[in-house]
């Protein structure tokens, strides 16, 4: 595994506790499909989360709107069709999409950082 692979997996990692600190619960990780991947999908109460991670150590959380662009979005969103297609029994569910930045100042969750109806 290379560094920056791992740095992500790391980012995860920390994702992943501060959401199930917060009440989540992590239902799946790095789900993939033809178009992209999802980092982390987790519930929160009766919403089905699809949670994109960005771990960075260099560059400061004012970089996110370049890297979670439109394409990264409509990756995501496919992706998300793709889980519940092959998971009928969240098909019922609410759906929202959150960015988790974990960065040298510590970790900040985005809830609904960007919408899309499936």
């Amino acid at each position: 595994m290379d560094r920056s692979h791992q740095k992500g997996r790391e980012g995860e990692n920390v994702a992943a506790n501060v959401l199930v600190e917060a009440g989540m619960r992590i239902i799946a990780r790095n789900v993939l499909s033809s178009v992209g991947e999802i980092d982390l999908v987790a519930l929160d109460g009766e919403t089905l989360v699809f949670v994109e991670v960005k771990a960075w150590s260099a560059l400061g959380i004012e970089e996110l709107e370049y890297a979670v662009t439109r394409k990264k979005q409509r990756r995501i969103i496919e992706t998300a069709k793709a889980f519940i297609h092959s998971h009928p029994e969240y098909a019922d569910k609410a759906v929202r999409f959150d960015v988790v930045f974990v960065g040298p100042a510590g970790v900040t969750h985005f809830p609904s950082a960007f919408m899309e109806r499936l």
